[in-house]
């Protein structure tokens, strides 16, 4: 490809832009709610240890999903039919 049809046209770059846009204002929320909780009284290595347990978690969850999938596909039901046998909160 030519090194001009690698360059974006008007309407991407806006697009771009707009995202960029996007993304620096999400930044901004997150270092204002970091700077909330800073003054509330939480420390930075309680904050990451915070995000590291919700994203083993998170990960944990992922993975019981998707047994659960898997025990429906060979049980022929459907994820929800099994909340209940295990106990399980659709909310869960």
């Amino acid at each position: 490809p030519s090194p001009r049809s690698c360059q974006p046209d008007g309407a991407n770059e806006e697009a771009l832009q707009r995202e960029i846009e996007e993304l620096k204002q999400k930044d901004l929320a997150l270092d204002q709610e970091i700077e909330q909780l800073l003054s509330e009284g939480y420390s930075l290595e309680e904050l990451e240890k915070h995000i590291s347990l919700l994203h083993e978690y998170n990960e944990i969850k992922d993975a019981g999903q998707m047994l659960l999938g898997k025990l429906a596909v060979i049980r022929g039901v459907t994820t929800k039919q099994l909340y209940p046998e295990y106990d399980l909160e659709l909310s869960d």
